[in-house]
């Protein structure tokens, strides 16, 4: 098989969207999309409820960097990203400079899910395939409105993690990740253009998380964290009918390379039943108008795959792409 990043159930919840993934490890890599709580956070009843540490306002404690190496990782980027933001034509070109200065860090799964309690996890020493994106994107939003503070990095990447930007406990992470585009998109962060790009609409039924229950150790033996991933799958279904995704088929990816943008969120769509998607990554624009895919790889860490075409034709299980833009916004 070839590599397959599955992330949907661990930050894409992610239970979700995060070469060849292990369906075995889908669980590690996937905690960090989706967000139920904890077993240790949850009611006995049957019913999720937020985290009780957990607030609409970020605590203290995650607005400063966790380790002096992050610190520094962070504001040497950070002065990177600030020094280019006026050398580019948008937020996605920034973000894929930005993404360049990570290559070669480690694919680093699961991290998401270490905290026994939901918290901002960072880490700047490696990445899954949605922290990635998450961490360039939050880095972009910030130097290009002038924030260079790891405070306002620290907001910005709890809004794009988190439904509707608040941090509630396990549950409220965005675990699939075509709700995390739909989020994203609702609060400005991010433009889907699928319909701009045409394709083929998604119809799978998102149940990976329910379904492989026992492979998720936040949830295995807790019904109260059971029963939120069921809701919310419930709710995911409810809005594919409204606001349904359609995606570019793998063969026709070329044919678009004209419309795709240095720095556009690319997500992987997928055949594995109740998965939207398995991998994701941003657009590379080379200068000769090739595009391909700058994003966290399982095998080789933080890296430039030259054609996006060829990467997801050779992967198994990867049927097309969804495209969103990331925005200017705060």
């Amino acid at each position: 098989m070839g590599e397959m990043h599955v992330f949907l159930v661990s930050h894409i919840s992610p239970a979700m969207v995060r070469s060849f993934c292990l369906l075995l490890v889908l669980i590690g890599l996937f905690g960090g999309m989706s967000g139920c709580q904890p077993a240790s956070d949850a009611s006995s009843a049957g019913t999720a409820t937020p985290d009780s540490s957990s607030s609409a306002s970020l605590p203290d404690s995650v607005l400063i960097p966790p380790d002096s190496a992050t610190a520094a990782q962070f504001a040497s980027v950070m002065q990177h990203a600030m020094a280019h933001r006026a050398d580019v034509s948008s937020v996605g070109a920034l973000m894929q400079e930005i993404g360049l200065q990570f290559q070669g860090r480690p694919y680093l799964a699961g991290t998401l899910d270490e905290p026994a309690t939901e918290t901002l996890v960072v880490r700047l020493d490696g990445f899954d395939c949605v922290t990635f994106v998450e961490t360039t994107l939050a880095m972009a939003r910030g130097a290009m409105a002038g924030d260079s503070t790891y405070a306002g990095f620290a907001r910005r990447l709890a809004e794009q993690r988190y439904r509707d930007g608040t941090m509630q406990g396990y549950c409220s992470r965005l675990h699939y990740f075509t709700e995390w585009l739909a989020d994203n998109e609702d609060q400005g962060i991010v433009e889907r253009i699928d319909d701009e790009l045409g394709g083929r609409r998604m119809t799978d039924t998102l149940d990976f998380m329910s379904t492989h229950r026992s492979d998720y150790d936040k949830f295995a033996t807790n019904d109260s964290l059971y029963a939120c991933v069921q809701q919310m799958e419930q709710n995911l279904r409810a809005q594919q009918q409204e606001r349904p995704v359609s995606f570019v088929p793998q063969d026709s990816i070329r044919a678009v390379y004209d419309q795709l943008q240095a720095g556009d969120v690319v997500a992987l769509a997928t055949s594995i039943d109740g998965l939207d998607v398995a991998h994701t990554g941003l657009v590379y624009a080379h200068e000769d108008g090739g595009r391909g895919l700058l994003h966290a790889s399982l095998s080789d860490g933080v890296m430039v795959s030259p054609d996006l075409q060829r990467y997801v034709q050779k992967i198994d299980h990867q049927i097309g792409i969804v495209i969103a833009r990331p925005q200017v916004g705060q």
